[in-house]
């Protein structure tokens, strides 16, 4: 069955571009309308009852694509970000495992996104409860680019769904193939999809140092140093991770720093 859609862009061109690069290259997906304002735009989602909303991060008039999801009191609806932005919006995208596709729209990315719409559709109707989680994953993404502060509640998809985090409960991550483990102070651990390469970019680095090419653990769960037989650190999980050699200097003038 395929997600209907509505795609909210204030420019005219970019609306029926990326109408058809959506109708052309990816057949799951059924554009219902598009819209050029916020006003045109909510107008459409009550008429429309879109499951899946393209929308442009800056419209007219210094209007954001973000006042259009906080003006509808019910969000029944995925949302793909459009977006010129970089660095510090990508790292809350990613932090919040929100959809975003970067202009000029690439096809691939474009599928790359539409599949992900469709597994987390299909998780949506598995547990209601992931829908819930993933707005409050669309309310920490605003309250993320509206403020300089670290980014500190991250979103990971593990295997029966969503869950939101504090990254004060996380005690260390570990690199498994293009997927990243996540290992908390509670004893609990997640699988998520996100390579440690990302994470590595979203989490605060004043908090968090990578290690290893496969570890990369919070500072304030470190217990203990060792450097008998290579180079080791202890965590308050008990866990001993390896320390690489060439990051082994930057580790110890983070360790003086402390």
């Amino acid at each position: 069955m395929k997600l209907k859609s509505l795609i909210v862009d204030d420019e005219e061109l970019a609306r029926e571009n990326l109408k058809m690069l959506l109708e052309e290259y990816c057949p799951d997906i059924e554009v219902l309308g598009t819209a050029g304002s916020v006003k045109e735009a909510k107008a459409k989602i009550n008429e429309l009852s879109p499951q899946v909303v393209f929308l442009d991060i800056r419209m007219p008039s210094g209007a954001e694509g973000f006042e259009l999801l906080e003006s509808l009191p019910e969000k029944k609806f995925q949302v793909v970000f459009v977006t010129a932005f970089k660095d510090y919006a990508i790292k809350a995208f990613n932090a919040n495992a929100i959809h975003y596709v970067m202009k000029p729209v690439d096809i691939e990315d474009l599928q790359q996104a539409v599949e992900k719409l469709k597994s987390y559709s299909t998780q949506f109707q598995v547990d209601p409860d992931n829908f819930s989680a993933y707005i409050k994953a669309l309310e920490n993404l605003t309250q993320n680019l509206s403020s300089d502060a670290p980014i500190k509640r991250i979103t990971i998809n593990h295997s029966k769904g969503f869950k939101i985090v504090d990254d004060d409960d996380i005690v260390h991550l570990e690199a498994n193939g293009n997927c990243t483990s996540i290992h908390f102070n509670d004893g609990g651990r997640y699988l998520d999809t996100k390579t440690m390469k990302i994470y590595e970019n979203i989490l605060d680095d004043v908090k968090f140092f990578r290690i290893h090419k496969s570890h990369i653990i919070n500072m304030n769960y470190l217990k203990e140093y060792l450097n008998e037989d290579g180079y080791f650190v202890i965590m308050k999980d008990g866990a001993q991770l390896p320390i690489a050699r060439n990051r082994l200097s930057t580790f110890m003038e983070r360790i003086k720093s402390l």
